[in-house]
């Protein structure tokens, strides 16, 4: 008896072991939970369509996810999904308790149910939850407990179970069931034959039929494990893992690659075993899984596994160029560093150094299989695993130590170590110590001995690099950097030289000191510095400025081949000199799955070759095979999942589904093509990519063609908001990349924003023909205003006119007064001059008639004899004087001129007028006194009055008219 317990636990523990036995590299579990979909937690089914949607059956209906939004269609009558299938033309097939048909969009890209219940006879109208719908061709199968429905044609068919319907699949273009009494059946030519004859399926439960290798096939079973059916024969296919399976349910089997198969379990969560049976992987709730009874596995187009569970989804990165190793499974432990040495992976953590044994011959060391193990005597922070002189050497919180196989021997044991060196051209090693530096003597046997702390600088040094001179360059985490020379038998410090803000440093704080190309680098807070000798100062690398320009970076370290990995403001990446652009000798590539994932201050990198990249992070260590990473060929697809028009509710216009007639595309139709009033004129765009396993690798870019000049910057961003837009027409397009620089195609989406009432072409017919009124009316309005203008206008001209005459008037009345001004200054000039003529002429009429006077006197006094004779010649000539002729006819000349032709006109008047008449005419004109005219005519006072009377009567005037005044108006009126 004790025998036989003994070989139970034997059993058991071998059992145990080899299943314990899993790849040492975990990919990235990432778990969605009802809060996350907003539905119900259990998920029974997974399926995905060729636009790379996942589609989940739920108890709330159907559930969609596109990588970043979920959506929720419920059925009809509100039952669960338990099962979906997609056909070719993308019809999604579902069922539930009492209803069955297919969602399939509308022409707004909505999913909407259509039935198809109406299509079974009456009598079957009620039935159970579908458990498996299966798609061949042109026929769709629904497996109930009670019938399988067959809908072709638009006609179903039902079959009735014998002792129930357990299992429906299709495998190798054949169509299998599985019935309680009749075991495996197939279906050909519209029946369900048995080909199978008698199997050892009695009692069991098959859950899941798929290819095996050649024409035999792999069955499991929820409690009897898996089966090999080969010609009809059913045998039990013995694997190491039947230990496990024997005390869980096996509820679905997923064949994942060539030699890959992926079981769901109801307690182990999935386990991936090889046609073998060999436990490859295990994913359950200790490695990640939120629940690990799992429903249904799906295989995606990027090979991830997606989990349906009873208690949400999980997806299993499984196809990744990145994995996790935990030294310590359950136990959260910081890697700070990280070696491989004698066939051994070393992982130093925060509580102690870990190993575990590799497979060299694997190029992917992820995929060795085994269990860390703890080095003995390391318990505690491990801070450094260097190889040097084939030891490997841990720089420990406690001091050095040389592990040796597993255990750790110490080396120096009174002092924490951060890091080790070898010096130049030596054996010999310096170590980093907490107060300072360490000498370590190398002997030519190999082994290490404690040489002393060379006694002149006591600081903390966890950074060290040894350039080609032999200085040691070392870093203090808030003092600067040094540069220190040691004396020849390493006991004392010579020299150093600390290097701050003032040498060229931007601070003295989180620098980290590094010997690589040939040049002594400093990574800052603030980009690279490189150490300019000639200055003996730090100034800004001119090769490394601008890919890091003035962000931090907090890890620096070359690989085997020269490219540089680093950590940049918390971003891993590598510049790689093996990949040369057409800018530059080298390409800088980032991880954006590490992003603040490394160690604070304790940042590190191991490139052990490009298969195999180690990082240390807060939880294990990362895994990463950059080769894969770099060749991943995933054909990257944007998904525009949602377009919502915005006015006084948001009214969703596109589902996120393109389609043409019979089918689900992947353009827009024209049909698709939506015109919308124009006061619903903002919209909102949502948009994802379906390459779920690089979502943080994922960057868009969207342009609004008809309103954006060009494409956005490239952004995490997965929506867009676009107000207030003008009528028109407008196509969206959004494209997605990754951090390879790898672009999807443009994903469309057209729509038609309407002019409003206002701005209708009839409205414009309509403004037009307001316009034409309008201007009629302007032009009548224009016609009547110019008339008014131009009679106004005329009145004004004939005002100014008036103006002008009254004006000319006045200025000729002004002229005329101005000239008759001057004609009377000139008559009056003239009428002086004429009277100064005849005072003269009176002058000398007196003058000669005092002469003749005097002569009378004195010819009467002197009484000389012919005294008058004598002097008669005197009194002729005088006389002659008085009658000259040419004063008279000088003065008639000049008195017409200035009396306005007065003589010749009187004379013309009156033509018996004598010359003496016109005299006395033109001596009464200047108003002359008869006293004055009888001296001018030589005559007496007596002859005037006579001459006045017989003027007078020559002129027929009348005894009451003034002979003077008649000449004044004869003057004034001439004729």
């Amino acid at each position: 008896m004790n025998k036989v317990i003994f070989l139970v636990i034997f059993y058991l523990f071998c059992t145990n072991a080899a299943i314990a036995q899993t790849t040492i590299g975990l990919p990235t579990v990432r778990n969605f939970k009802s809060t996350d979909y907003k539905a119900a937690t259990q998920i029974y089914d997974v399926k995905q369509d060729k636009g790379g949607i996942l589609y989940f059956a739920n108890n709330d209906g159907l559930l969609t996810f596109d990588g970043s939004y979920w959506k929720v269609y419920p059925m009809p009558n509100h039952t669960s999904v338990k099962s979906l299938a997609i056909d070719a033309t993308g019809k999604i097939y579902v069922g539930g308790q009492d209803e069955v048909g297919y969602f399939y969009p509308n022409q707004y890209g909505v999913l909407k149910f259509h039935s198809i219940k109406q299509l079974l006879p009456v009598n079957a109208r009620q039935f159970a939850d579908i458990w498996d719908i299966v798609i061949d061709g042109d026929q769709v199968f629904f497996r109930t407990i009670e019938a399988v429905f067959q809908y072709k044609n638009n006609h179903i068919t039902v079959f009735d179970a014998i002792d129930g319907w357990r299992f429906l699949t299709k495998v190798n273009q054949t169509i299998v069931a599985y019935d309680n009494k009749m075991g495996l059946l197939v279906f050909e030519q519209n029946h369900w034959v048995s080909k199978f004859g008698k199997m050892p399926l009695a009692g069991m439960r098959v859950t899941g039929i798929t290819n095996f290798s050649g024409d035999t096939l792999l069955v499991s079973t929820q409690k009897n494990g898996l089966y090999l059916l080969h010609n009809q024969t059913l045998t039990k296919h013995n694997t190491p893992i039947d230990g496990l399976l024997a005390t869980d349910l096996l509820n679905c089997i997923q064949k994942i690659d060539s030699d890959r198969y992926a079981l769901g379990t109801a307690v182990n969560g999935v386990l991936i075993i090889d046609s073998k049976g060999n436990l490859i992987q295990k994913f359950s709730n200790a490695e990640g899984l939120q629940n690990s009874n799992v429903y249904h596995i799906l295989s995606d187009h990027d090979k991830n596994l997606w989990l349906a569970l009873e208690n949400g989804i999980s997806f299993v990165n499984y196809n990744t160029s990145i994995k996790s190793i935990y030294p310590v499974k359950g136990n959260q432990t910081i890697s700070t560093a990280i070696s491989i040495f004698n066939k051994k992976l070393y992982v130093g953590t925060s509580n102690g150094l870990y190993n575990i044994p590799l497979d060299v011959s694997k190029n992917d060391l992820s995929y060795c299989k085994g269990t860390f193990t703890e080095v003995n005597n390391t318990k505690g922070q491990v801070w450094n695993l260097t190889e040097l002189n084939h030891h490997l050497l841990m720089g420990h919180q406690d001091g050095a130590f040389i592990i040796n196989d597993n255990k750790a021997v110490p080396l120096m044991t009174w002092e924490g170590v951060w890091t080790f060196k070898p010096l130049l051209n030596s054996s010999d090693i310096i170590a980093g110590t907490y107060t300072g530096l360490e000498f370590i003597k190398g002997s030519a046997d190999g082994s290490f001995t404690d040489g002393g702390k060379p006694d002149g600088i006591y600081e903390s040094l966890d950074n060290i690099a040894i350039d080609n001179h032999g200085n040691i360059w070392a870093s203090h985490p808030f003092r600067g950097v040094f540069k220190i020379q040691l004396s020849a038998d390493k006991s004392k410090v010579l020299h150093y030289t600390k290097y701050t803000q003032a040498n060229g440093l931007p601070s003295a704080q989180n620098n980290l000191v590094y010997f690589i190309n040939n040049m002594v680098l400093a990574t800052t807070e603030k980009g690279i510095y490189e150490y300019d000798a000639k200055s003996d100062k730090f100034i800004r690398s001119a090769f490394f400025d601008p890919i890091f320009k003035t962000s931090p970076v907090e890890y620096f370290t070359p690989d085997s081949k020269g490219n540089i990995w680093f950590v940049n403001n918390r971003h891993v990446g590598v510049i790689d000199f093996s990949k040369k652009t057409n800018y530059k000798p080298y390409e800088v590539m980032y991880f954006p799955e590490l992003t603040d994932q490394t160690v604070k201050g304790s940042e590190f990198i191991y490139p052990y070759n490009d298969e195999n990249i180690f990082i240390g992070s807060n939880d294990g260590v990362f895994h990463l095979n950059y080769s894969q990473y770099t060749q991943s060929s995933t054909p990257l697809k944007v998904v525009l999942s949602t377009v919502k028009a915005i006015a006084e509710k948001d009214s969703l216009i596109f589902g996120g589904y393109f389609f043409n007639d019979s089918y689900s595309g992947v353009d827009q139709s024209l049909k698709q093509v939506i015109s919308l009033p124009n006061r619903w004129n903002s919209f909102h765009f949502e948009y994802s990519s379906s390459l779920y396993a690089q979502k943080s690798n994922i960057e868009f870019s969207y342009k609004l063609k008809g309103f954006d000049k060009s494409w956005s910057a490239w952004s995490t961003k997965t929506e867009k908001d676009y107000t207030n837009l003008p009528y028109g027409m407008y196509t969206f397009s959004v494209v997605a990349r990754n951090n390879l620089g790898t672009a999807s195609q443009p994903v469309n989406y057209t729509f038609i924003v309407m002019p409003a009432w206002y701005q209708t072409a009839w409205a414009y017919l309509f403004y037009l023909l307001v316009l034409l009124v309008l201007i009629r009316l302007f032009i009548l309005w224009q016609r009547k205003r110019f008339a008014a203008h131009q009679r106004k206008h005329e009145e004004e001209q004939a005002r100014l006119s008036y103006l002008h005459s009254l004006e000319l008037d006045r200025n000729e009345k002004e002229i005329i007064s101005l000239q008759k001004q001057n004609l009377e200054a000139e008559l009056q000039f003239k009428n002086k001059e004429l009277a100064t003529m005849t005072m003269n002429l009176v002058e000398r009429g007196g003058i000669l008639l005092s002469i003749k006077e005097a002569l009378l006197k004195l010819i009467k006094k002197t009484n000389i004899p012919d005294a008058e004779h004598e002097f008669r010649g005197i009194f002729r000539t005088l006389n002659e004087i008085e009658k000259n002729v040419d004063d008279w006819t000088h003065f008639s000349i000049y008195f017409d001129q200035v009396h306005n032709n007065f003589l010749s006109n009187i004379k013309a008047k009156f033509p018996e007028l004598s010359s003496t008449d016109l005299k006395l005419c033109a001596y009464l004109r200047l108003n002359l006194s008869s006293k004055e005219i009888a001296q001018l005519m030589n005559i007496s006072l007596k002859g005037v009055e006579i001459s006045r009377y017989r003027i007078r009567k020559k002129l027929n005037l009348l005894p009451e008219i003034n002979l003077y005044d008649f000449l004044i108006e004869r003057a004034k009126n001439p004729l």
